[in-house]
């Protein structure tokens, strides 16, 4: 598999690893400058020399992963005889530098409901690199002239129409934040209750009133829900002190407290297990 492939497989699998470039080449080395690989904490992809230099990569590419690093940073290595390390000896007699790329896990969101607030919170989040799932029962919500103006986003959008719009949350990655925003209450209800059912969701965000969620949650309570249960829906969403009512006021302030959300997660992910 090639390095492209690969970090193709690690975004898919939601895993993250490291890019390893030889970014620079002095005298003779295994390898040209431009070569690539990917680490992962189990598995490699692609080489950028083997030996010491490839070892020496690896293992420091694996140290970034357990110390969930996130800045991209050089090494530099010698390859002589006389130059050895723990991983043994190159004896190529140049110098290289290579350039050590984190790959993070990409952070995976669903949009439910897709009308004037869920169009404008799209147009926020796909300018950011993140997993943009939408999803709406309506056709009409999905259509090509609407969601033109995501044609410049950085973000991967994936589509769904689905006149059952909770079957989505089985297909959804591990560790998505949802966000329920639909048309019709409901939906959202029906919405609430399936993903209080998948254990495999990150947060859980309803739009609305403290009217709608004190309806909601009593007609959760009588679904079974626990009370530990419930306090995994968030409600109202976005930042408190950002009170507008238009839909793009909304959707930037979803889109804030959400970033907010991924910052914590990218925080947690550097500490030391």
């Amino acid at each position: 598999m090639d390095w492209l492939a690969a970090i193709e497989r690690l975004r898919t699998e939601r895993r993250p690893g490291v890019l390893v470039t030889l970014v620079d080449v002095r005298g003779h080395s295994p390898r040209a400058a431009g070569a690539k690989m990917v680490v992962a904490a189990d598995a490699t992809w692609a080489s950028v020399g083997g030996g010491n230099l490839e070892a020496t990569a690896v293992a420091r590419a694996r140290e970034m992963l357990a110390e969930g690093h996130g800045i991209p940073e050089e090494l530099t290595l010698r390859l002589s005889d006389r130059a050895a390390t723990e991983h043994g000896r190159q004896c190529c007699g140049g110098e290289v530098t290579l350039l050590l790329e984190p790959l993070p896990v990409v952070p995976s969101v669903a949009v439910f409901g897709i009308g004037h607030v869920g169009i404008e919170l799209a147009r926020v989040l796909a300018r950011h690199e993140v997993e943009l799932h939408l999803v709406d029962s309506r056709a009409d919500q999905l259509g090509r002239d609407r969601l033109a103006v995501l044609d410049d986003a950085v973000a991967r959008v994936r589509v769904h129409h689905a006149p059952v719009p909770e079957l989505v949350l089985g297909e959804v990655p591990r560790g998505t934040h949802v966000l329920i925003m639909t048309h019709d209450h409901a939906e959202d209800a029906a919405l609430c209750d399936a993903a209080l059912r998948c254990r495999h969701l990150g947060s859980v965000g309803l739009i609305g009133s403290s009217a709608k969620w004190a309806r909601f949650r009593k007609l959760l309570a009588a679904e079974g829900h626990t009370e530990s249960e419930l306090a995994r829906i968030r409600t109202p969403i976005g930042l408190p002190d950002l009170v507008g009512k238009e839909p793009a006021t909304i959707a930037v302030s979803v889109a804030a407290d959400l970033l907010r959300v991924f910052e914590a997660e990218r925080a947690s992910a550097r500490v030391p297990t």
